[in-house]
């Protein structure tokens, strides 16, 4: 059963760690060379070294085709390997509700957006949203909606909280999520309904782009009518690999990242978030607003949250029900006495989160091509990298060993921006307003569509083409934007071969 809202936080916070000195992991030495090594490029003629292994000594050297992103880091060791595969066949496993005749796999929901992991992350990629045109545009998994409502006042029957920035209140009835699918006997939540306006957009030199505009409104609504202030935030399914990289990026670096002036008035902040083993406010890394701190629990919350199953980090057998919904809390679940006390057992998150940890990140394509080259110094001098921060090399005391002390090329600063109102939700989380959103990593992205040619791009899949993701830039990203739209179109041809080398 949930609480009215969600406690992500303390009623007494700590602050998040300054982070103001040099990396706490590094010897001077290590330092310096670590500082030599990540420092900006100012030579476009040649590729840099390591530039090809985007994801360190894990870079995956493999065929190209649609199976890319499912392979695991090439620095695995054999045990590591073993779980590695043992965690890819419950990322795919579907669940059913309770009671069923399965063993080990029963559980699912009530209440649920998906069946499976790989239900949303179509083989470890993007998710598809759904049809730009077409009645099928309602029925997509892979792009949900997030609820909450404003902090309501004491007066109100609101809780009275010293940081509210930090908690997220979820919408009385229908939880932190709209969940339109459901175990029988239930209702589901509802339906997403997308429309869609054309924006056109002139470039120099003539040609016009139309992007896409969405606006969203939900139907055929469960349990009645929201609450009159509901903030609903789309969310498209984004794509896992080089995850466990990611959390091993010193939280330093970050911070460093956050106390640089790149111009252009950029000023990329961190998220906090509660650490739901530590019980700590952290650095949060993970999710569009960069609100979850770990992968182990972006996990738990997806199992929550996604598929209504319980883990030992929320060991709630009913996800998102609220106490609204009675007849979903009257539901069986599907928690074993003899595999433990939640419908995940701890084992089996464990599993999972090796697997997310250690999908392999790939090679890098035509890095020494002439036109990718001047695509990457278009990059540079746009400013795209004043967010898209290009390399890391992982701290030395990360959990796992094939994640330590890696040279790694993520194009991402893990930071908050202001993306203008064009990009805005409207809904806070964590420290995040309604307009900011997380530099998302950019490894891999040029093979998206390799993996699922339906996938599109942006945080609710609204831009069907590298080019339009751009255009969409607003708020802190504006005059990088403004800078590609008076590229020559030969200019921008570069750079986007430049990102689809990623």
């Amino acid at each position: 059963m949930r609480s009215y809202f969600f406690l992500l936080a303390a009623l007494a916070l700590p602050a998040v760690a300054a982070g103001d000195g040099p990396r706490r992991d590094l010897s001077p030495a290590d330092l310096e060379r670590v500082r030599a090594i990540t420092a900006p490029t100012r030579d476009f003629s040649l590729p840099e070294r390591f530039e090809l292994m985007q994801g360190g000594a894990g870079t995956i050297d493999k065929l190209i085709n649609a199976d890319i992103f499912s392979q695991p880091a090439a620095n695995l060791s054999m045990q590591a390997r073993q779980d590695f595969l043992v965690g890819n066949g419950l990322f795919r496993k579907d669940w059913v509700a309770s009671p069923a005749s399965t063993h080990a796999s029963d559980g699912l929901g009530p209440l649920y957006n998906a069946r499976s992991c790989q239900g949303c992350h179509v083989k470890d990629g993007r998710g598809t949203i759904p049809a730009f045109e077409g009645p099928e545009r309602s029925e997509n998994m892979a792009l949900l909606m997030r609820l909450s409502i404003p902090q309501p006042t004491p007066a109100a029957g609101g809780p009275k909280i010293d940081v509210p920035e930090l908690f997220t209140f979820a919408e009385p009835t229908y939880g932190l999520q709209l969940q339109p699918f459901a175990a029988t006997g239930v209702p589901g939540e509802g339906r997403i309904d997308i429309r869609y306006d054309e924006v056109p957009v002139v470039l120099n030199g003539g040609e016009t782009v139309t992007l896409m505009k969405p606006t969203y409104q939900i139907r055929d609504l469960g349990y009645g009518p929201m609450h009159p202030q509901v903030m609903m935030s789309p969310r498209l399914a984004p794509p896992v690999i080089g995850l466990g990289l990611l959390e091993a990026i010193h939280e330093d670096d970050i911070y460093a990242n956050a106390r640089s002036d790149y111009g252009d008035g950029i000023s990329g902040r961190p998220n906090r978030a509660r650490d739901l083993v530590t019980n700590k406010v952290v650095l949060g890394r993970f999710g569009w607003k960069a609100g979850q701190p770990s992968v182990n629990q972006q996990n738990s919350m997806a199992f929550f949250e996604d598929m209504g199953l319980s883990t030992p980090m929320l060991p709630t057998h009913y996800g998102d029900c609220t106490e609204a919904q009675k007849a979903c809390l009257a539901m069986p679940h599907g928690a074993q006495a003899r595999l433990g006390k939640e419908e995940v057992p701890a084992k089996f998150a464990e599993l999972v989160n090796v697997y997310a940890q250690n999908l392999g990140v790939p090679q890098r394509r035509e890095v020494d091509n002439e036109r990718v080259l001047a695509g990457k110094q278009l990059f540079y001098a746009s400013n795209c990298v004043a967010c898209h921060t290009p390399k890391y090399v992982t701290r030395r005391d990360a959990a796992r060993l094939e994640h330590r002390f890696q040279l790694i090329w993520p194009y991402t600063d893990m930071l908050l921006h202001d993306m203008g109102e064009g990009l805005a939700d409207g809904r806070p989380e964590g420290d995040a307003s309604g307009s900011e959103w997380r530099t998302p990593p950019l490894w891999g992205i040029g093979l998206t569509k390799t993996v699922n040619p339906q996938a599109t791009w942006l945080h609710d899949g609204r831009a069907r083409t590298l080019l339009e993701a751009v255009l969409w830039h607003g708020g802190e990203a504006q005059p990088a934007r403004d800078r590609v739209v008076k590229m020559t179109a030969q200019e921008r041809a570069d750079l986007i071969r430049f990102l689809e080398s990623l």
